[in-house]
């Protein structure tokens, strides 16, 4: 166990490093370099070895003990929010390995790091619900990097498209998680407040920097897609 925290801190410090030096050096990054510093955030956000820059909000409220049942869903519920933020990782870096403009980049990874603290929080508040992350989380940080590597292709107006729509079909579902969490659990309810705030803003920006509307029926397929993991995810 101490080995594997080890190891665990070491990729999300390496992590960590990579993205503040993707944001802050000018010098060209060649395919080599972009291919160790996604897959070194690849083995972290997989592992579970990231960390969060920001306070996590949820502590600030009493961690009130819910029964079974109630335990369980806020569980489930918040699998789904983890899992939705693996997803984000690798999208954004997929994106921002293709990005043509260093300042879609720039923009594209500070938003990633945000959602390294949305990932961290919500990985505390599973431990917290005595429970896990998605067993699937392998898979879905693949497909989600191959997607936005794809989008990332078409270029950077449309990079921020898929930015814009995929940021607010979480933040409508994470309202939805909002409704739908027992009344209890205002730890949950205080993470995923601060998420639905973040997500807004990453689709404002995206949507300033000149971000092109996606055709159909490509949202209808995103969001099919995010329904099918949420399924899965809840449970698996």
């Amino acid at each position: 166990m101490i080995a594997r925290a080890r190891i665990l801190r070491n990729f999300s410090n390496g992590a960590r490093a990579c993205l503040e030096c993707r944001m802050t050096n000018t010098r060209t990054l060649g395919p080599l370099d972009r291919l160790l510093d996604s897959a070194q955030n690849a083995l972290s956000t997989v592992l579970g070895g990231v960390r969060a820059e920001r306070p996590n909000p949820g502590r600030a409220e009493a961690d009130v003990v819910l029964d079974d049942a109630e335990r369980r869903h806020a569980a489930g519920l918040m699998r789904i929010n983890h899992v939705g933020e693996v997803c984000a990782q690798a999208l954004y870096i997929g994106q921002a390995a293709v990005a043509r403009d260093p300042a879609t980049r720039d923009q594209l990874l500070a938003a990633a790091q945000e959602e390294t603290d949305h990932l961290a929080w919500c990985g505390d508040r599973l431990r917290e619900l005595d429970s896990r992350p998605s067993l699937l989380n392998p898979l879905w940080y693949a497909g989600s990097y191959a997607i936005g590597a794809l989008a990332g292709l078409r270029g950077d107006g449309w990079n921020l498209g898929f930015v814009v729509e995929t940021e607010r079909q979480v933040e409508a579902h994470i309202g939805e998680h909002l409704q739908s969490l027992p009344e209890a659990d205002q730890r949950s309810r205080a993470i995923l407040r601060v998420m639905q705030a973040d997500e807004a803003r990453h689709a404002e920006h995206a949507q300033a920097a000149g971000a092109k509307v996606l055709p159909a029926p490509i949202p209808s397929l995103m969001a099919a897609a995010s329904k099918l993991m949420k399924t899965v995810a809840y449970r698996v």
